[in-house]
């Protein structure tokens, strides 16, 4: 790749997101520390300092058993990564094999293996899935767009004029067209003809 190669940008936040998603989801922290416990314990038996011209072994009689404890502490913290459903098997087998470490290994190389392994081994078994977010809930009434329940009451029955949605008084009904007489039988206003009884009543008759 050339110095002129462009960066895609924002793929190392990508990056970042996703392994902070995966290591969400599984004892992350568990497994690590874990893992870190097989190396002080399975080192220290095979290591050989320099004092001086003088060297120093750490070997065992069980050098052989301080791999082996190394080996499968190893293994767990890799199973609490990829296998999280075995969490509190590898946690209490991780907490015995730190406790065998102590008289085997070096007392636990030197208790730092053995630390390390108590530690992740109690994270490992208190460890639980979280709850996902809830979804939130449907919007309702007025944020829904839909009128609210007794904003608007229904009219009463047989009443065909009120408007139930109108902030004014109803209108009232056009005047009628037609005179009543007081005799109950209603009249054209524009009868100009004179047989009518209100025509007659002005002296107005038709010719001939």
């Amino acid at each position: 790749m050339s110095a002129e190669t462009p960066v895609a940008p924002g793929q190392f936040t990508r990056r970042r997101q996703q392994f902070r998603a995966w290591r969400g989801t599984r004892p992350f922290w568990a497994g690590l520390f874990v893992l870190l416990a097989g190396f002080p314990i399975a080192y220290f038996p095979y290591a050989h300092l320099q004092v001086g011209h003088l060297t120093l072994a750490m070997a065992t009689t069980a050098g052989a058993g301080s791999l082996i404890i190394g080996g499968l502490l190893g293994v767990l913290g890799i199973s609490l990564w990829f296998q999280k459903h075995v969490q509190v098997f590898a946690g209490v087998a991780a907490i015995l094999l730190g406790l065998v470490s102590i008289p085997v290994s070096n007392l636990g190389g030197f208790l730092i293996g053995f630390l390390l392994a108590l530690v992740g081994g109690a994270m490992a078994v208190s460890w639980a899935p979280g709850t996902p977010p809830a979804a939130p809930a449907p919007e309702t009434g007025a944020t829904a767009g839909d009128a609210p329940e007794g904003v608007f009451p229904a009219p009463p029955a047989g009443d065909l004029t009120a408007n139930p949605y109108s902030t004014g008084p109803a209108p009232t009904a056009k005047p009628s067209l037609t005179k009543d007489d007081g005799a109950g039988e209603p009249h054209d206003l524009h009868d100009l003809s004179g047989t009518s009884p209100a025509n007659g009543a002005n002296g107005r008759h038709s010719a001939g």
